[in-house]
């Protein structure tokens, strides 16, 4: 279980006293006592400690301990119901016959949700493969009616167990939150049923509030039903989607002056058959983003076949972290080079056995602010790899590459090369190295 510390939004100002500060009060109250031996009788009375500082101790323990100090006394007891320990909370929802991973004890669930589902507010499931448990986080969250949530995170540990529950029991325990919760802010559903009509809700009772949106890979949402979100959700700061969800449209919402400036958009961009077809964004609406939000991230991953990256990088696109986690060719590359000017971070997973000399020097040219860089099953000649951490200098803070992805030339061989890139970096270097065993 996960607890928010002290100055959370919320919390009561007992709880943010310091432990020392909570001692000198237990101390000032001993020293008042007349009785000498009342006094020593006191200090040895872990049931007489104050409520601010049980509550201080228990929100570092693990739950099930803190349910067995509960067990001790009434007054501990006490303190284990105390409001401020339930505002956060993970509910982990595992099959014991195909799981290894820990469980919340079915008895403690009927608990929280009996005495503890008011205070809720800060709220994750974290479900194993199993359908059964996805279930079970379905019926939890359809209980929780007097609940009103600010963050809510649904998370497959796995397979995606979501997607195996019907619709409509995951609909209607999904509203149930929307329609209770009148302040949620950050909302997680990757890998969910989610659709339009249950986005509508959420957008009806929570549409001044949502600032941060995940829900990738949700089949049934349509370029509609985010535009909706979008066009009604004026303080969202955070957006991740598919990119099929993607579209002109989309952009130009975001980018209206009603709307608050975006800080983080991700787009997984995946491809579900190969030969699949990708439609294009135009220029001029990555250009209405960047005037209205200059400083957001753009983060792309891809996971596309080779002939499948046609509509990408043709022209400028204001993306800030690229990574490939399939075979990328030296064209896309290429053009990654020509026009990705604000690249932070790049990497790619695999490319071929054709070297990326001419390609890595296009990016280090154009690419100023590249910060990061990881190469997987690649090849780079030694020469070109110094040539490009010479050209990018110090500003390379992440430079991960494979021993295998270097291939020695008259100038370099694998031992001398980290020599000449740590002198260009500032500090030692050396290549990644595959474990043996």
């Amino acid at each position: 279980m996960k607890r928010m510390k002290g100055g959370e939004e919320g919390s009561d100002d007992s709880s943010c006293e310091s432990p020392a500060e909570v001692c000198k009060k237990v101390r000032n109250q001993l020293s008042e006592d007349s009785e000498p031996h009342v006094a020593e009788s006191l200090d040895c009375n872990w049931a007489r400690l104050p409520q601010e500082l049980l509550l201080h101790i228990f929100q570092y323990l693990p739950l099930l301990d803190r349910a067995y100090a509960s067990q001790v006394c009434r007054g501990w007891n006490q303190a284990f119901h105390m409001p401020e320990l339930w505002r956060c909370f993970e509910f982990e929802l595992n099959q014991p016959a195909s799981s290894y991973l820990k469980a919340t004890h079915p008895d403690l669930i009927k608990q929280i949700i009996k005495r503890h589902s008011n205070h809720l507010q800060y709220v994750s499931f974290k479900v194993d493969s199993s359908m059964e448990s996805a279930e079970a986080a379905c019926d939890i969250l359809s209980q929780l009616v007097n609940c009103s949530l600010k963050t809510l995170g649904l998370i497959s540990t796995a397979r995606p167990s979501f997607m195996e529950v019907p619709k409509s029991h995951f609909i209607s325990a999904l509203t149930v939150v929307f329609v209770n919760s009148k302040s949620l802010s950050s909302l997680k559903i990757d890998d969910t049923p989610v659709d339009d009509p249950s986005l509508k809700v959420l957008v009806a009772n929570n549409s001044d509030t949502l600032k941060l949106l995940k829900m990738s890979s949700c089949p049934h949402v349509s370029p509609a039903g985010i535009l909706c979100v979008a066009d009604q959700c004026h303080g969202l700061r955070e957006l991740a989607l598919n990119y099929h969800l993607l579209s002109d449209e989309l952009l130009l919402a975001l980018s209206s002056e009603k709307h608050v400036h975006l800080e983080h958009l991700r787009i997984d961009v995946v491809s579900e058959n190969p030969g699949q077809h990708f439609h294009t964004i135009k220029k001029s609406s990555w250009d209405a983003m960047m005037r209205h939000s200059p400083k957001f991230n753009l983060v792309m991953y891809f996971f596309l076949y080779e002939d499948e990256f046609g509509p990408f990088f043709n022209e400028e696109i204001p993306v800030t972290h690229l990574y490939f986690g399939r075979s990328v060719s030296k064209e896309v590359l290429g053009r990654v080079g020509l026009h990705c000017p604000r690249l932070v971070e790049l990497v790619v997973c695999a490319n071929g056995l054709r070297p990326l000399d001419e390609e890595l020097i296009r990016i280090a040219k154009h690419c100023t602010q590249l910060s990061a860089i990881g190469l997987g099953e690649c090849e780079v000649s030694c020469s070109a790899f110094v040539e490009f951490v010479k050209m990018c200098g110090r500003r390379l803070s992440q430079l991960s590459i494979m021993e295998e992805v270097l291939i020695p030339d008259h100038k370099y061989s694998l031992d001398e090369i980290h020599w000449e890139v740590s002198k260009h970096l500032g500090r030692v270097w050396f290549p990644d190295m595959m474990p043996t065993w």
